[in-house]
């Protein structure tokens, strides 16, 4: 069976969506070729490298991208990560399903630096959780509007 073609879509694929591919290659290899873009990309942030670092996770390689550059291409899934995304979306060829699977985003924390980071890491282990539990979780949510909730 030929791996799922997902795309993880956010606004500035410098966070969630960059977590999302990482993990997804990380936990899900062979079952999942996983892609990230944003709506309108800016740089992947140090934090976000950071406690993909802690996690095990190499994204060092990994650099924002706009969504355009995918639209031409088929897709399994776009699961689109915040509401921005979700509401932004554009129309992908195919057979592609949509779904959303909304988690807070961590660039926008405030606080200490202490503070800033622990979101950021409360943030990567959900999405760890998201990921690691596809295609399974996210079957009920095809084709609906409501945001994936951890279980």
């Amino acid at each position: 069976m030929p791996a799922l073609r997902v795309l993880f879509l956010c606004t500035g694929n410098s966070c969630r969506s960059q977590m999302a591919e990482g993990f997804a290659r990380a936990l899900q290899p062979g079952r999942i070729a996983a892609y990230s873009a944003g709506t309108r990309p800016s740089e992947v942030h140090p934090l976000t490298r950071q406690v993909m670092r802690e996690a095990g996770v190499d994204i060092s390689e990994q650099h924002a991208k706009s969504v355009d550059r995918f639209l031409a291409e088929p897709f399994d899934w776009v699961i689109t990560l915040c509401g921005e995304a979700d509401e932004s979306c554009p129309v992908f060829p195919g057979a592609t399903q949509r779904v959303h699977a909304g988690f807070d985003d961590p660039s926008r924390a405030s606080g200490s630096p202490d503070e800033v980071l622990a979101e950021f890491r409360r943030v990567r282990d959900e999405i760890r959780t998201f990921v690691a539990s596809l295609p399974g979780s996210i079957d009920p949510y095809v084709g609906k509007s409501q945001p994936w909730r951890l279980p």
